[in-house]
Order: structure tokens, then sequence, then C-alpha cells
């Protein structure tokens, strides 16, 4: 294995020094040197992101420290660059050891691991500039503008705007549109006014005839000239109209002013730069592409235009010509835009693409929400706002910005709000909205919730909302990486070791589901080509997964988002679905500050007894008038209750209808222990004649609610007393044979010691 180690030349000036790089990793190409640097305004020297790397300089000098670079203990001169997930072109200062002067500086181009970073970044920051003038564009469309360009009014902001204009002009499209230009540019006839010998004049207009009666240099005819009685001489040379073809157009004229507009703002930007740096070198490169173009002879008989005419046919329709025309449009308008947020993606010559996939992934979802909820979501046009250097592009990482809008169908209206940033405070009680722990920001969130509820904190208090959170994960290879397999988890203790563990994405997007109150789903983004969804039950919700989406111009994966997205509508418009259900359950489940207390000995809730839950299982209490009317229900298993309007009538509830124990009493008696279990099948209505066959004494009423008891119950209940009084719907005196419910939590309570 050859010695993976660079050695790079740096001039101080006085003398030449030497700094060696080891990479520390076992494959070759750890350090690699890049060609084709310049036209990407890269380092020579290259090193990958994630690597560590030992280096040495020449005695007597060493390396400033800083996050990514630290000196060795021993030897100053020596010690180790750790790039960790730093992306762009890394400077260094080179330092005297003994004054710490610095005396020098050197450049290392630190490589995203992903092999595709380069083209991914150009893509991506030339999809976001297309959407931001998109959303300019919206609202005006010029046909004629003076031209007046001043973009520099703030040096600070000049790269900020550069990448943006970089990202529309360094593509092949535009280089393809500028080409087709040049091989068939348009043309017209120019009328010009030549000196030409009367010989040669074929055509004899009446200009031409007023110049041979009275043009000076003459020549004498000869006497056997045919026009010689008519005139004596005529002039050696005529003023005639010539017709020649010409590039010079107004459409050429355009081209070219965008050109040098172009080439104009790149040389500024180039000037306002630090000799050296990435901004430097991309707008030298850019420049210098420019010029190249502009030299060609085309170009070289068009003249400056005063206005420019964009409603011009062929600049809105032939080809080339309508490429360079929206270019444009996007460039004058990209030149003005300022995006704070760009400063996490470039800034101090980074070239932060994950984080640049995290802002792409907010426009291609924001474009999904669109398209499936058919709605144009208010604040959209928020997203850019003027601001003291220019217009701003809001989107910035960190910074909550919530996009909303109704979903309206025949069966359901739903208010749906796509956000990024959103935050979960840990710091609010339930029933309002926020994280059960610590407070916690998803990249991406859509929530759902009823459309008749305008306040979002009411949806949250009536479990009527969802939260769907989605996050940007650049540097996914493979759903595997999130997901693993089985074999993986003997290996997870070692990679937690080093830092490396594999499975933090897929445990965040259980953070988000577990933490978050009313989350149904939680989903990771990266720029791959499988998709891995999980189900938490038989629905689309709740759920968690990955789904892959990658910048590219044929198949970016977002058909996938689209039809899950899709099915999380059509499910919302079920409302017998089992999260409808799940949802009312926790309502009225947590809507009570005081939970219930029960620390007697119950059943079991398994087998038949599943659903017994005490707070949710009632018991009747009902009235007897004697012992003959108990030996009846004993010996019948049946407990009949007056069905009407007189008064000691039943008046049949949920609770009433559904309970699953009765519990009997007679006058005057506060404390009973007649428990007894009611079949599942619910209350019948017996008429007067049905209980007589039954030998039921002496009815009076024409109809009866009657219960089926069985004939055991339960161990748990069995030689348990309970003072009736103590429930809160006993009424006493001639009230207290009026039929009631109250819940198994309430009856165990009102047990006596």
């Amino acid at each position: 294995m050859s010695e993976n180690k660079k050695v790079i030349k740096v001039n101080t000036g006085n003398e030449i020094i030497e700094l060696t790089i080891f990479g520390e990793n076992s494959f070759n190409d750890s350090i690699i040197e890049k060609h084709d640097a310049e036209e990407n305004g890269e380092a020579q020297v290259q090193i990958r992101e994630g690597c560590f790397y030992e280096y040495e300089v020449t005695k007597g000098y060493c390396l400033e420290t800083s996050e990514i670079v630290s000196q060795s203990k021993v030897n100053r001169s020596s010690g180790r660059i750790s790039p960790n997930i730093y992306v762009g072109t890394l400077t260094i200062d080179v330092l005297k050891s003994e004054t710490n002067e610095k005396c020098m500086e050197v450049k290392l181009e630190v490589q995203s691991v992903k092999a595709s970073y380069r083209k991914d970044y150009r893509f991506m920051l030339e999809e976001i500039t297309e959407k931001c003038t998109d959303l300019l564009l919206q609202h005006s469309s010029p046909v004629s503008q003076i031209i007046q360009p001043d973009y520099f009014k703030d040096p600070v902001t000049a790269y900020q705007r550069f990448a943006f204009i970089k990202s529309i002009l360094d593509t092949d499209e535009f280089n393809d549109s500028v080409h087709k230009i040049l091989s068939s540019p348009v043309t017209r006839w120019k009328e010009s006014e030549i000196i030409k010998d009367i010989r040669s004049v074929k055509r004899i207009n009446n200009a031409s005839l007023r110049q041979i009666c009275s043009a000076g240099n003459r020549l004498n005819l000869t006497e056997d000239h045919s026009l010689k009685s008519t005139i004596c001489s005529v002039p050696s040379k005529l003023r005639v109209n010539h017709k020649t073809e010409t590039v010079d157009t107004p459409e050429n004229r355009f081209v070219k002013h965008a050109l040098v507009s172009f080439q104009s703002f790149c040389s500024k930007v180039k000037e306002l730069s630090k000799d050296g740096s990435r901004t430097n070198l991309e707008a030298t490169f850019l420049e210098d592409k420019l010029e190249q173009i502009l030299s060609h002879s085309t170009f070289k008989e068009i003249s400056a235009p005063d206005t420019l005419q964009l409603n011009s046919p062929v600049l809105q329709r032939k080809e080339g010509y309508r490429e360079v025309l929206r270019v444009w449009l996007m460039f004058d308008l990209a030149a003005k835009l300022i995006w704070k947020g760009g400063e996490d993606v470039y800034s101090a010559n980074k070239r932060d693409v994950a984080v640049l996939y995290e802002y792409w992934l907010f426009f291609k979802l924001l474009d999904i929400v669109k398209e499936v909820f058919n709605i144009e979501p208010k604040k959209t046009d928020e997203l850019i706002k003027d601001t003291k250097d220019g217009l701003g592009l809001q989107l910035e990482q960190g910074k909550y910005f919530p996009i909303d809008g109704i979903y309206k169908n025949n069966i359901r209206n739903l208010r749906v709000q796509f956000s990024y940033n959103k935050t979960f405070s840990g710091n609010k009680d339930y029933p309002d909205g926020g994280s059960w722990s610590r407070s916690l920001r998803p990249d991406y969130t859509l929530s759902i919730w009823p459309a008749g509820i305008e306040e979002e904190v009411e949806a949250e208090r009536q479990e009527l909302i969802v939260h769907i959170h989605f996050d940007a994960k650049y540097k996914v290879e493979t759903y595997k990486d999130i997901f693993g397999s089985d074999e993986d988890l003997t290996e997870e203790k070692d990679e937690q070791k080093k830092g490396t563990f594999k499975r933090a994405d897929l445990l965040k997007m259980h953070t988000y589901k577990d933490a978050i109150r009313r989350t149904a789903g939680a989903y990771v983004l990266y720029p791959g080509t499988e998709k891995s969804e999980k189900k938490g039950f038989h629905e689309i919700l709740p759920g968690l997964g990955a789904f892959a989406v990658s910048p590219s111009y044929t198949n970016t994966g977002t058909s996938e988002v689209v039809e899950f997205l899709t099915k999380v509508r059509d499910h919302f418009i079920n409302r017998a679905s089992q999260r409808e259900k799940m949802s009312y359950s926790a309502y009225e489940t947590y809507k009570d500050k005081k939970p219930g207390n029960v620390s007697e000995k119950l059943p079991e809730s398994y087998g038949k007894n599943r659903n017994l839950i005490p707070d949710n299982t009632y018991v009747l209490v009902g009235y007897y008038r004697n012992e003959n009317i108990l030996k009846w229900i004993e010996k019948n298993r049946l407990y009949n209750a007056r069905a009407g309007t007189q008064k000691g009538s039943l008046h049949l509830s949920t609770k009433k209808a559904g309970a699953k124990y009765l519990l009997l009493h007679t006058k005057n008696e506060a404390k009973t222990s007649r428990l007894f279990k009611i079949k599942e099948n619910g209350p019948r209505i017996f008429s007067k004649n049905d209980l007589l066959k039954k030998s039921y004494p002496d009815p009076k009423q024409e109809f009866y609610l009657v219960y089926e008891i069985e004939k055991e119950i339960e161990e748990e209940f069995q030689n348990l007393e309970f003072d009736i009084r103590k429930l809160s719907e006993y009424k006493t005196n001639r009230s207290s044979g009026i039929p009631f419910s109250a819940s198994l939590t309430e009856l165990m309570n009102a047990k006596t010691e």
C-alpha cells in the first residue's frame, strides 16, 4: 500500500517551507488533488470531511489552532487536522513558532463524503434561485425597462448575490442557449447608401436620374452612345441604396447587453473579494468564460441598446433567445436578492451542501403540499420581503416560518399548515401542544386539523390536530443506514463508542413521534433511491420511515412523497379511522386533571373483561320493593326498571344502557352487598304480559326495561359491601328508588371497610 501523504510547499517570502499532511485512513484517495479545482473555486489540495489527518510543518513554524486544527503537545510544528462536518475551502494561517507572527496561509479544500456534492450543490442553488425569482415574477411581468443596474450598495452582501447569479449562469442550459444563438443568430436587412461606379448600377430610379443630370466629376459620352442626343455627359459614380444582412438587431443587442451585464457583475464581485478567496476564484473563472463568449465575431457587429423591448416575439419564442431572456430576468431579480440563511451554506468559504439540501427540500415539500391539498397557502408571498439591503429571502435555519391554507372538499374541510423549523416547547403542560420533555424542533412539520377550528391552540386541546414531521439528512446514503438490520444490534455499542452510531437518525424520528404531542408520523428525507415506511397499526398513520428525495433534473423521488401525503389526505377524510378513535379516546382519558384512584382488588382486564377500565365501566344502581321481588330477580336472573314518563322511570343513557354491573338496594337501605354482573347484550323492552308469563309479582306498568344478569360474579367482587350514599347521583327520601349509574371507580371508593 502506497504512503498516503501530500507535501505542500508554501512560500513565505523569505523561504519555502513544507507542510506534509498524512491521511490516517487506509484508502489512498483520502488526500486527492483535483485539476478542475479552479473552475469550482476550490483549493488544489483536497481532503475529505469526517476523516482525520496528521500534519508536520518545517521546524520553526506552526499552524494556527482552531476547532479543526490542533497542535501536538510535544511538538508545535506537528498536530492534527479534523475537518469533521466542515465542507469548503479551509484557510489555515502559518505562524512563526517563536513570535506567533503570521507569515503565510495555506488552503485546503474539504470535500463532502458524497461524490456528487458539487453537482448537487449547483443544482439545488439553481432551483432555489429559480423558485425565488418565480415568486417575484408572480407579482409583475415587465415589458420595457431602462438599463440602470446597481447591485453593490453593500459590498458585504456581494457574495450572497453572486451565489444566486452563478447558479443560473454556470449551467449547461445557459451555455447551450448562447451556442444556439451564435450558431443561428437573428438577422435583418440593413439599407445604406454607397458610392458606386455608374457602369455597375443595375437599377435606375428617380434619385439616380437626378444625380445623372446634376452630379459632378462627369464623363463625356461618345458620339455613337445612345444617350448622346439627350445628354452630353454623365457622372462617373452614383450614390445608390444598398441592402446588407446584419446581426445588429434589437434581440441580439439584448443578448450582448445581458452578457456584458453578467460579466460586469462578475468583475465587480472579483474586485470586492479577497485575492485567492473562493469568491475571487469563482468570479474570475466566470468572468473569463463570459469574456470568451463575447469575443466571438458575431458580437463585434452588435451595438449597445438604449432600452430593452422584452415583448419581442423573437425573445419570447425563439429557441436560445427565450432561455437567455429568462436567465436575464432571473439575473436582474437574483442580483437584488439577499439571503441571510445563505450564510449557513457558503459564508467563510464554506460549501455546506447538507444545509443547502435542507433549504432546497423546503421548496420541494411546499410544492408537494400545494399540489396534494390543492391550496395556495397564505404567507407564500412573505417568503421574500423588502429589507434595508434589498429583497430578502426569509428562509433561515432555526427561524420559524409557517405557511397555511384550507383544503376544501365535499366531505371535510381541513386546515393545513406547513412549517419550517417549528419549535415544540418542553415548558407547556397538557393539554397544550409541545413536547413532553425538552424542546424539539424538526426541520419541517405538516399540521392538519378541522377547518372549523381557527386557533391551533384549541385544536391541540381538543386532540383534533395531527403533526407529521420530516428531517433532512443529506449525508445518509441508504435507508439501511437508518433502519439497519437485526444483525447490526451486536455492533451498536462499538459504534456508540466510536461516535459513528448509524441509528441516531432513526432514534430522532422516534423522539419526535413519542415526545411531541399529537404527532402521528416522523420521516427522514435523504438523497437516495429507496424508501422505507413503517406503519404503527393498520393505517397510514401513525408511522415513521424514510423517503429518498435527490437533487436531480430527471427523477427527484418526490412522487413517493406525493403518494404518501395523498394517502394521508384521504386518511383524514375518513371519519371512521382508527386514528380518530384514538384521538377521541386520548381526549376523554386526559381531559380530567384529577384522575380516578382505585386501590382495591379488581378482576384483571383480559379475556371477557378486556374492557374493564374502572373509569369507563359503569354500574347500574337499582331498587327493589320487597323480598319477593328480590327472589324473582335472583331466580329468573332478570332486573326490570320502569319505562315511560312516570316518576321513577329509568332515563336510559349510554352509561345505563352499557352498564356492566348491577347493584341492588331496597327501602331505607344505605349499605348493600347485592352486586350482580350484567350480560353485555344490553336492556330489552318487556311488556306487562311478558313479565306476568314469568310470574313477576304484580307488575303495574305497561312496559319495562329488563336487564339480564349472570349467575356468577367475579371472585374479586364477592362479599363486598358498598355505601350508596357516597355515590354522586344518589338521591334521598322518595327519590332514592330512581335507578342511577356510577363508575366502577366511584363504586370502589364507596366500599365499606
